[in-house]
């Protein structure tokens, strides 16, 4: 299972500080994305287009993760020639992250 089967993200960019959250369609799913969706975890699947560790912050009111990542220098929105180089499409590398299957 895909990550987008249970959740959709939003996206910001300023400068080289991105973020990107990701929030449950169903609230009774979000104990499995803070479970599954670990700040290493998007390290390990961003690690070619950012640079340093990945913050995240948990809002279990909202139902959704909060990560903040910082793009590699000289990469920021405005100062790049890489074909959409915006947050959006690393939300949708993101929402391709294979979730463990579910039990029961």
């Amino acid at each position: 299972m895909r990550l987008r089967e249970l959740a959709h993200a939003r996206t910001g960019d300023k400068g080289s500080v991105l973020n990107i959250s990701v929030i449950a369609f169903d609230p009774l799913d979000y104990p499995r994305l803070e479970r599954e969706v670990t700040a290493a975890r998007v390290e390990r699947l961003l690690a070619p287009v950012i640079h340093g560790p990945v913050l995240r912050y948990a809002l279990p009111e909202l139902g959704a993760l909060n990560f903040v990542l910082q793009r590699k220098p000289g990469q920021e929105v405005t100062r790049t020639l890489a074909l959409d180089a915006h947050a959006k499409s690393l939300s949708s590398a993101l929402l391709a992250l294979e979730l463990e299957e579910a039990e029961g």
